[in-house]
C-alpha cells in the first residue's frame, strides 16, 4: 500500500500528463495545456487570465522552448507549496 506522499507524487505526474497529451508532444505542456491544467486543477485557476499565464510561461520556461517540460512544472509546484506553507503558517 502506497503511503500519502507517494501516492501524491503519483498524481501530480498523473495530471501533468493528463494535460501533456492533449496536444504535440506528449512530454510537455503548452500555453493552452497549462492554462487547462491551472484552470482544472488549481483553486486559483477560475481567476486566471491569459496574461497570467503568458507571464507563469515566461517564467517557468527556462529553456525557451516556448513549452513546459515535467521539471519546470515540478518547480512550479514546488514554488506554488511554498507559497501555500506561507500562507496556512498565517492561519
Amino acid at each position: 500500500m502506497a503511503s500519502q506522499l507517494d501516492a501524491s507524487i503519483c498524481t501530480m505526474i498523473g495530471i501533468f500528463h493528463k494535460y501533456s497529451s492533449r496536444e504535440g508532444d506528449k512530454n510537455t505542456l503548452s500555453k493552452k495545456e497549462l492554462k487547462e491544467l491551472i484552470q482544472n486543477e488549481l483553486s486559483l485557476g477560475a481567476k486566471i487570465e491569459d496574461s497570467d499565464v503568458a507571464a507563469l510561461m515566461d517564467g517557468l520556461d527556462r529553456d525557451k522552448d516556448q513549452e513546459v517540460n515535467f521539471q519546470e512544472f515540478i518547480s512550479f509546484l514546488g514554488a506554488l507549496a511554498m507559497l501555500y506553507n506561507e500562507l496556512l503558517k498565517g492561519e
